[in-house]
């Protein structure tokens, strides 16, 4: 048999186990919306709108935000929230929603709840961040909101209950190769998982700002440290800084503001609803070089949407060597040496080039939207 006619033949068998799939059902923490907005919930809403389009029906099973109903539409997506305080009535909306796949984007107690309550259907999980010891010690000692937030998570998310779900799941993915073998050891899992990627809108034509442009983008909680973001404004009076977010903590929001907004090479935007409004991709468009300041980082979106513009990346974290293949790796908190190399000769232009061929080659928002689509065939048959 030809390669073509051989990958004719796995696509239409493909098709067929996929006109079988009447409903995909997600389960995560978020899904960017009712005043919660983080990676994990981006990426569920994207890949539940573009399933969506592809003539799926899909439902999200998520902790009720402040102003969110229990049934609620989002992007043709059905989202059903229980109380964050009663993690135990998602029982009866994992069984309303009667799904052929449950998909956790990173477990969760509820993803030990689902799999109890429909026992018979599928249940794969893809990790974004998982945390060791080590990490839930730097995400308690610098809290979002309060340590004992970070408890209640820790308890949630980090279970024994979960570690069960896992070890019991029709499939296990991780967003970025480095977090393979930590979820493979933390879990005692007897294979390695694969590689799902995260999907990103690739821009095919970017037009940079002729003024140095350096951007912000993530939540300016204490764990990210935007001072030292700030701080950089202050020493680079000839570039211009765009800080894109806001905190959790409004007091510490507050502070920020009120401590660097006077610098006049600073733009704080606040909080940019990429959902509702291009106004996030115009930036990072003008931009040339994104800023991470994070003690910690899973593999942050914002890594793959800037380079999807074009931009360099400048981080002290490092996931699958982004930061040293496509901007500069910081070492020592020293991201004045970074910044100055990276503007140096315009580094940062072919650094972001390279990166953003890598972003399309592997994270181009349709050929990850198939490969879902593609593991959800694969599991079915199974």
């Amino acid at each position: 048999m030809s390669l073509i006619r051989f990958r004719l033949c796995s696509y239409l068998s493909q098709l067929k186990v996929w006109e079988s799939v009447v409903r995909i059902c997600f389960i995560c923490v978020e899904i960017f919306a009712w005043g919660k907005y983080g990676g994990f919930g981006r990426a569920t809403r994207i890949i539940g709108r573009e399933l969506v389009k592809r003539g799926i029906e899909v439902f999200a099973v998520v902790p009720r935000r402040k102003g969110q109903k229990p049934v609620e539409e989002l992007d043709g997506i059905t989202v059903l929230s229980f109380p964050p305080y009663h993690p135990l009535s998602a029982i009866d909306f994992s069984k309303q929603c009667d799904a052929d796949i449950y998909h956790s984007q990173e477990p969760s107690l509820v993803t030990y709840l689902a799999m109890r309550a429909m026992p018979n259907r599928k249940h794969v999980v893809t990790f974004r961040d998982p945390r060791d010891t080590q990490d839930w010690k730097i995400e308690f000692l610098n809290p979002s909101i309060s340590k004992l937030r970070v408890l209640c998570n820790y308890l949630y998310e980090d279970s024994f209950l979960v570690k069960r779900a896992i070890q019991r799941a029709n499939g296990v993915f991780c967003t970025a190769q480095h977090l393979v073998s930590k979820v493979k050891s933390k879990y005692g899992l007897k294979s390695d998982p694969n590689f799902l990627p995260t999907p990103v809108f690739v821009a095919d034509k970017v037009q940079k700002s002729i003024t140095p442009t350096v951007c912000f983008l993530a939540r300016w909680d204490k764990r990210k440290r935007p001072e030292i973001f700030f701080n950089l404004a202050k020493k680079f009076p000839h570039v211009k800084f765009i800080a894109i977010g806001k905190a959790q903590d409004m007091e510490w929001d507050g502070y920020l503001r009120k401590t660097y907004s006077s610098l006049p090479n600073l733009e704080m935007t606040g909080f940019i609803d990429q959902f509702a409004t291009d106004e996030l991709s115009r930036l990072l468009e003008k931009s040339w070089i994104l800023v991470n300041s994070a003690t910690r980082e899973g593999l942050p979106t914002s890594f793959l949407e800037a380079l999807s513009h074009r931009c360099a990346i400048l981080s002290q974290v490092n996931p699958d060597g982004i930061a040293e293949r496509f901007g500069y790796h910081v070492k020592d908190d020293d991201f004045v040496q970074g910044l100055e190399r990276l503007l140096e000769r315009d580094a940062w232009r072919e650094k972001g080039e390279s990166g953003y061929r890598y972003v399309k080659e592997n994270y181009e928002l349709r050929k990850v939207i198939d490969q879902h689509i593609s593991v959800y065939c694969e599991t079915l048959k199974k």
